[in-house]
């Protein structure tokens, strides 16, 4: 019985644990249910809760069971009506007794609903529910909340006219993002992406995670916006090879070893790969495995990329550094098919009055606490939306909000020091910088940041010019944006701030495009210059921004891998944000000035 209080207990969340569902459950350590079963319970039962909402409340079952929540009613509720095993608990437990003496109640009402709604059988009702059929948001928001099924083909195995021609056979092209958004179920539709090459958009509800093409990974899920970055880089084959400072769990990573392949087939050129993360090192060793990208992808398990010496001879062909640190991921967004939970209505005050009087001469005298009456924050929802995957943004509560501005300043300088310690690297001529983030702290700020230092301005680094961006992105109509108030005037140069807020894009989610909040930038380097940033200028930079987040701060969960999405890398970046602000130490100075003096002594890295 357990499972049912676990599950109730983590979809409440009253400790305000940041992450996923999903996450949740798998980070959760003193569980006696298997985190699968938990998992699986709610999934369903989020399928059916419009329908058993209804049922629950005629039936009248949360006025006449007290020890009864609108989420246990819920999840009691579908395992008695709907689970080939039915209630798990045993016979004479209390939760038990208290969903099955109302069973006959309970399976009159369900079978009203089946017929109100047209299906002659359970089979084909159950049907329809797993197809989405019978969600009812077709408002304006409704279409906006909606988020496409991105599908990247792997060009590394397969061509989109052979996955064309099989795994989406039968589907029909569309012509517009709009159409997918609107689609209705698990309708059989695509329409090729027009920024990106080799993308797919699909109605959310396809599902394709058990298909060949998928297994074998031909295809890859991956949102549009997190396509931007390799392709951005516009790469050519006299860029010799490419790193990705930040690799797992490997869309990025993937998607520039296809480009480099397709560009040199067979050749030396290499895609080298940082992940700091001994856990999510082997989430990226398997996705660069099952993509056919480990002749092309080297690995730098559990290395950080901050320690590399820009000088090394192991790097003296990197042309391309894409990076995409960690951030708040505020951008990012839940798919269709996360957990939409409809609750039973608690009862009114009239029936609370009414349920009081019948019972005072039962359930109070058995010892009730009035405590157990009172609903919870999450209980007295009507609706409950959480993701089932790593793709949930990054939540601020109320009584924390005062901790965001102190959170992206830890952040952004992080991202600064990554930024520049990428613009030292000697040949290197091509960066992208992305995040996840709607913050301009994040982005913008971070970028006008890099601008400023020294390093950029020796080397010669810049912002790509909309103008000379690849066609695909050229043409994408969201760009930078300014704040006032977030940068000093020393640090932004007036005449040129208009072409870098033109060079930044932006995508937004719950727009007509269908993406995630994200935002990308790409550097390149003027002419041949040769300088090398100066040893005292290394020092000052160090001085300025603190190293990279410990162990510690980064999280060291390892994570399951779940396919081919950016899902697993949500439950990282809500760690680090959280982290970054709750294990900031106060004698951090102190520290840190060891660790600089020790550089001095031993000269450039």
């Amino acid at each position: 019985m357990s499972l049912y209080y676990e599950t109730a207990t983590i979809l409440e969340n009253p400790d305000k644990i940041g992450g996923s569902f999903k996450a949740r459950i798998f980070k959760k350590k003193d569980l006696k249910s298997k985190p699968g079963q938990i998992y699986a319970l709610v999934a369903e039962a989020s399928k059916w809760s419009r329908v058993l909402k209804d049922v629950i409340e005629k039936c009248g079952v949360l006025e006449e069971e007290r020890k009864l929540t609108p989420i246990l009613a819920l999840l009691l509720t579908h395992d008695l009506l709907l689970s080939k095993s039915g209630v798990a608990a045993h016979k004479d437990h209390v939760l038990r007794l208290a969903i099955t003496r109302h069973k006959a109640r309970l399976s009159a009402e369900f079978t009203k609903a089946r017929i109100r709604h047209g299906f002659p059988t359970l089979e084909a009702f159950r049907e329809a529910i797993n197809a989405g059929d019978l969600d009812s948001d077709d408002s304006e928001e409704g279409e906006k909340s909606r988020h496409p099924r991105w599908v990247r083909v792997n060009t590394i195995k397969s061509s989109l006219k052979e996955q064309l021609q099989s795994t989406f056979k039968g589907y029909e092209k569309v012509e517009s993002i709009g159409e997918i958004l609107t689609a209705r179920g698990s309708r059989k539709i695509y329409c090729e992406d027009p920024n990106i090459p080799n993308l797919l958009a699909l109605p959310s509800r396809i599902d394709l995670g058990k298909t060949p093409s998928y297994t074998k990974g031909d295809i890859i899920f991956q949102d549009k916006a997190s396509c931007f970055p390799a392709y951005l880089l516009g790469l050519l084959e006299q860029d010799g090879d490419v790193i990705d400072g930040c690799a797992a769990p490997g869309n990025k990573t993937t998607h520039a070893a296809a480009i480099v392949s397709t560009q040199d087939p067979g050749g030396e050129r290499k895609v080298i790969a940082f992940e700091r993360d001994k856990g999510r090192t082997e989430i990226l060793k398997k996705m660069v495995k099952l993509a056919g990208a480990d002749q092309i992808v080297t690995v730098k398990g559990a290395s950080d990329f901050i320690a590399a010496k820009p000088n090394s001879p192991d790097y003296e062909n990197v042309g391309a550094i894409l990076l995409d640190p960690s951030c708040s991921g505020t951008g990012i967004v839940g798919r269709d098919d996360a957990i939409k939970l409809h609750l039973p209505s608690s009862s009114t005050e009239s029936t609370k009055a009414q349920g009081a009087g019948s019972r005072k001469n039962k359930k109070r005298k058995r010892g009730a606490d009035k405590a157990d009456d009172k609903p919870t924050a999450a209980e007295s929802k009507e609706e409950m939306t959480l993701n089932l995957d790593e793709t949930t943004a990054e939540e601020v509560p109320l009584d924390a909000a005062d901790k965001l501005t102190e959170r992206l300043t830890a952040l952004s300088t992080f991202q600064l020091h990554i930024l520049t310690h990428a613009m030292r690297f000697q040949n290197a001529r091509k960066i992208t910088y992305s995040t996840c983030s709607i913050h301009f702290e994040e982005n913008e700020g971070v970028v006008f940041q890099a601008l400023a230092t020294s390093v950029a301005k020796e080397r010669g680094w810049r912002v790509l010019r909309r103008e000379e961006q690849v066609e695909g992105l050229r043409k994408w109509g969201r760009r930078g944006q300014w704040e006032d108030g977030k940068l000093s005037g020393s640090v932004v140069d007036e005449k040129s701030k208009g072409g870098v807020l033109e060079g930044c894009i932006r995508c937004d989610k719950g727009t007509e495009e269908g993406t995630m909040g994200f935002f990308v930038a790409a550097f390149v380097r003027d002419g041949e210059s040769k300088v090398v940033a100066r040893e005292g200028d290394e020092m000052e930079e160090d001085v300025r921004k603190p190293a990279a987040p410990t162990e510690e701060q980064d999280g060291d969960e390892e994570e399951d891998w779940d396919g081919f999405s950016d899902d697993g890398k949500v439950a990282e970046l809500k760690a680090k944000a959280d982290e970054v602000i709750e294990k900031k130490p106060q004698a951090a100075p102190e520290p840190e000035k060891k660790r600089k003096n020790k550089k001095r002594r031993t000269g450039k890295q």
